[in-house]
């Protein structure tokens, strides 16, 4: 039995993702099957196609994140419905931007929805991220909260978040054209003058702040919150590294600096069942931008790639 699949054949531009028929994988103890319903798009499987991941080998299918239907397994009854997130899926092996996937039980979220499969493609990442970025901050109703990169999904999927938990938020995009996509109390243009503008909102700055930019703007949001204020690091927009770091030179005195990363939500059935729960609630915003068919996962890349989003971009067998 064959199955279609994007497949990253070697390091390079969008165009190494070569859809393919591959053959389905055949189910094996502890792994089950999944029918892939839709895809989440990240930016780590742009890094990796970008030959930046040295522990994935080509040819792989990329795709951390995925929702869909089980379709064989000795866990988990026929047809019930799914998501997966990181565990080394489409690094270690194979992902989901195919028709199907073989995937650890262990990493597998049954979820109850009446979701479409897009959007419910486009919420284990991101909204997961963002929850549990935010529950690494003391953030309280009435409290203020800055997220930087407030157009990417998870700053769109954190502001949804604290929004609804009565925080006042503020967010910034570097692109003046994209404001509009910032669902915030305060949208604010990352261009050089962010500390003034953000001074004239709140004078002794936010009580925390969610920096999905991170190496090249993490010092100076530690600058940024109140004096004993807390800056998660959660996203890696600029790279990896803050060069240089002298801690006690650049800490402000008091101010906590922690970070997140999603391998610690991996398989949270629970907390995904809720974040379903409040989107169908309309109490959340999927937020989700575009929708691809698997054969256009080229052009998906290049918007990724070019900052063409804002919001989750999903591809769909």
């Amino acid at each position: 039995m064959k199955m279609k699949a994007a497949v990253c054949v070697r390091a390079g531009g969008p165009e190494v993702l070569e859809l393919r028929e591959i053959p389905v994988p055949e189910v094996r103890q502890g792994w089950s099957l999944i029918r892939i319903r839709g895809a989440g798009l990240n930016r780590s499987e742009l890094r990796t196609r970008q030959g930046h991941s040295p522990t994935v080998t080509f040819p792989r299918v990329l795709g951390i994140e995925c929702v869909g239907t089980v379709a064989a397994s000795a866990t988990l009854p026929e047809g019930t419905t799914v998501a997966a997130v990181m565990g080394e899926l489409g690094r270690r092996f194979d992902g989901g931007y195919a028709e199907y996937a073989l995937i650890p039980d262990a990493l597998l979220m049954p979820v109850k929805t009446t979701l479409p499969w897009p959007v419910l493609a486009a919420l284990p990442e991101t909204f997961l991220t963002a929850q549990g970025a935010l529950d690494t901050l003391p953030l309280e109703p009435g409290g203020r909260l800055l997220i930087r990169g407030g157009t990417s999904s998870v700053g769109l999927a954190a502001a949804s978040i604290a929004t609804a938990l009565g925080v006042e938020t503020a967010a910034t995009t570097r692109h003046a054209t994209k404001t509009a996509a910032l669902t915030t109390d305060h949208a604010l243009v990352d261009d050089g003058s962010l500390p003034e503008a953000l001074r004239k909102i709140w004078p002794d700055g936010p009580d925390a702040t969610l920096d999905l930019v991170g190496a090249t703007t993490a010092l100076e949001s530690l600058r940024l919150v109140r004096p004993g204020g807390t800056v998660c690091v959660a996203g890696s927009l600029s790279g990896w590294v803050i060069k240089d770091l002298e801690p006690i030179a650049m800490i402000p005195s008091g101010t906590r600096l922690t970070a997140f990363h999603s391998k610690t939500v991996q398989g949270d059935a629970p907390a995904l069942q809720r974040i379903v729960d409040a989107v169908e609630a309309g109490r959340y915003d999927s937020h989700l931008d575009r929708v691809f068919a698997l054969e256009d996962i080229v052009a998906a890349h290049r918007v990724m790639e070019n900052d063409e989003s804002a919001g989750k971009l999903v591809a769909v067998p």
